[in-house]
């Protein structure tokens, strides 16, 4: 093979129409030597990410909303308390007139009948006549009761 010469009149000219391209900026591989260096994705690997990253995304956002739900029903449970209370307050023996932002203590008689007053459950001395505390509560500008704090 050394030394011989190729006869240009005899190639194929129809096989070398077949191996070349005139757009080789749009084959999928590299089309001479100083080509990047083109290879394939693995699709699997892609998806895998992105399934990753939407269950992430999506993991955060269920936090959310959980938290959210938690604190909206944490005010559900104060606001059913107060109902709770503030009915109790209104069937009370009040031996006196409520000021607006003023504090009262609500307290429950051992004959199961509430009451309220104007000296909380440490300012009373030996003699205290009531079972059981109830409740710290204010008065608001809406004639609602702000419960303080509460016997557990």
């Amino acid at each position: 093979m050394i030394g011989k010469k190729i006869d240009v009149d005899r190639l194929d000219l129809d096989l070398m129409k077949e191996k070349t391209t005139e757009n080789p900026g749009l084959l999928p591989y590299g089309h001479h030597a100083g080509s990047a260096l083109i290879k394939p994705e693995d699709k699997g690997k892609i998806t895998g990410r992105a399934v990753a990253a939407m269950h992430s995304q999506t993991d955060m956002q269920m936090a959310q909303i959980y938290d959210q739900m938690k604190l909206l029903a944490d005010q559900a449970k104060k606001i059913q308390s107060r109902i709770e209370v503030s009915e109790r307050i209104y069937q009370a023996s009040i031996s006196f007139e409520p000021l607006i932002n003023h504090r009262y203590f609500l307290y429950q008689k051992e004959n199961g009948t509430d009451f309220m007053s104007m000296i909380g459950p440490e300012e009373w001395g030996r003699k205290k006549n009531w079972a059981n505390f109830v409740a710290e509560i204010k008065l608001l500008a809406d004639h609602t009761w702000e419960i303080i704090r509460e016997e557990v």
